[in-house]
């Protein structure tokens, strides 16, 4: 048996595994970049995928393209979307600028299924083209920002769900948690009081600006570049063929894609994926912060803070029996960790385009779609394995907020600030709460001192009646 199959472009020969359905230049490819053994987000490959079945029909409507060779390319695309073939795409995600390896993968591996399909063998190229008719009309500059933002705006979609679920989740702990007063913090230290659930309400807020903020900035990830070609002028892609490719995506996608009224400027820059990026790494850095609250809340259980329990889900120690750590908290602040750096590289390599064209798409795009899966995951975990099931010490919290100094400021509009000073100093050095010491100076009425530290009162705005 042969070990390999020998096909030629206009760099010469290079040896192809028999097996392989893809070509020479995906070949170079894997040759040149043996890199990071990472290989593309397979929604990535799959618009790529979407891109060429639109670019088939459109073409062979407008008679551009035989219908024969249409229909095998389309159903090439169809066996690749259903998941037939995911071990023929392996370019690594270090490669040449643009993801012109990454185009060519596609093509090839659909030509040589569609030249199976024919009846002839993988390599003849006379029979379908892996540039001439797969890739009519188009460029990997066009393809590539397209496929990318298709691939974006579906993965924003499931993060979107997982963030709605994560909101919800905070929202249903906030009823659930109203009435329990803890004691604020500032500068990690004693505060005002809060009301547990007013934490947990301003969390969901939190995520539910970030879902306006996600879904604001796709709205521009729908202006792609389809037809913009090589540099932004759209040679060799007939118009008609464009509109109609478009509307295809928009039927199989469900997204409301239209062509940029700028194309040369879509196309020299990504800056509406960096938009993107930016949305999700505030998300990132809002998570970072919950989680962290959640964990020192959760600290403990005899030295900490001790206020919440948080689920347990795995043993904390391979050394220390019965030990159980925050551990659901903890992966999302390494993720979101990911989600940071990798913004710093694609603000980097969005600014490191040059004249017509941005190529350094491959990381920008490996990043982005990275980011928006492992949010998803984290996000859904961070509901489902954390949130959903957190427990309260009431005991806890109580011994805290009414020892703590912070009650002291609901005196201030009766004695004023330095009155109330003395009051809270006493109170620490005799290990008294502030009410007891106010009540033991007599500062104000019984009856008074008892409305001015209703617990809930403390924790909710009202007008203070004069003085007088």
């Amino acid at each position: 048996m042969n070990q390999f199959r020998i096909e030629k472009d206009y760099l010469g020969e290079v040896k192809v595994p028999p097996t392989a359905y893809w070509g020479v230049q995906t070949q170079r490819a894997l040759n040149n970049f043996q890199i990071s053994g990472i290989t593309p987000i397979k929604e990535y490959t799959y618009s790529i995928v979407l891109i060429k079945k639109a670019a088939a029909l459109a073409n062979s409507e407008i008679n551009l393209l035989e219908k024969k060779k249409a229909n095998v390319i389309v159903q090439a695309c169809n066996e690749i979307l259903e998941g037939k073939f995911d071990n023929q795409f392996l370019v690594d995600i270090y490669q040449a600028g643009e993801g012109t390896s990454n185009n060519m993968n596609v093509n090839e591996v659909i030509a040589n299924i569609a030249i199976e399909k024919l009846g002839k063998k993988r390599g003849d190229y006379s029979v379908i083209h892996p540039n001439d008719d797969v890739n009519m009309g188009q460029s990997s500059n066009d393809v590539i920002p397209t496929a990318t933002k298709i691939a974006a705006l579906k993965l924003s979609k499931e993060l979107i769900k997982s963030l709605e679920e994560l909101k919800t989740s905070f929202l249903k702990k906030s009823v659930e948690f109203d009435r329990i007063i803890k004691s604020g913090r500032t500068h990690l230290m004693d505060a005002a009081p809060i009301r547990l659930g007013q934490e947990f309400k301003a969390w969901s807020d939190l995520i539910k600006e970030s879902v306006s903020r996600i879904e604001e900035t796709n709205e521009e990830l729908k202006k792609i570049n389809l037809g913009a070609t090589a540099v932004g002028t759209g040679i060799n892609a007939d118009p008609r063929y464009v509109k109609k490719a478009i509307s295809y995506l928009k039927n199989w996608t469900g997204l409301k894609l239209k062509q940029s009224e700028d194309l040369p400027a879509v196309t020299e820059s990504p800056s509406d994926l960096l938009g993107l990026s930016s949305a999700i790494t505030i998300l990132a850095a809002d998570l970072i912060k919950i989680a962290n609250d959640l964990r020192l809340m959760n600290s403990g259980p005899i030295t900490g803070l001790a206020e919440i329990v948080l689920p347990a889900v795995q043993p904390g120690s391979s050394i220390m029996p019965g030990k159980v750590n925050p551990s659901i908290a903890e992966m999302v602040d390494m993720v979101c960790f990911r989600v940071m750096g990798d913004n710093q590289t694609i603000e980097l390599a969005t600014q490191a385009g040059q004249f017509e064209l941005n190529v350094m798409e491959p990381i920008i795009n490996y990043c982005l779609l990275h980011d928006l899966t492992i949010l998803r995951n984290a996000c859904k975990a961070f509901a489902e394995k954390s949130i959903n099931d957190i427990k309260v010490n009431k005991e806890k919290i109580e011994e805290m907020v009414n020892k703590t100094p912070g009650v002291g400021l609901a005196l201030n509009p009766y004695i004023g600030y330095e009155k109330s000073a003395e009051i809270v100093k006493t109170a620490i050095k005799e290990g008294k709460t502030i009410k007891q010491v106010a009540e033991e100076e007599n500062v104000l009425e019984k009856g008074k001192l008892e409305k001015i530290f209703d617990p809930f009162s403390l924790t909710t705005s009202k007008r203070l009646k004069s003085k007088k």
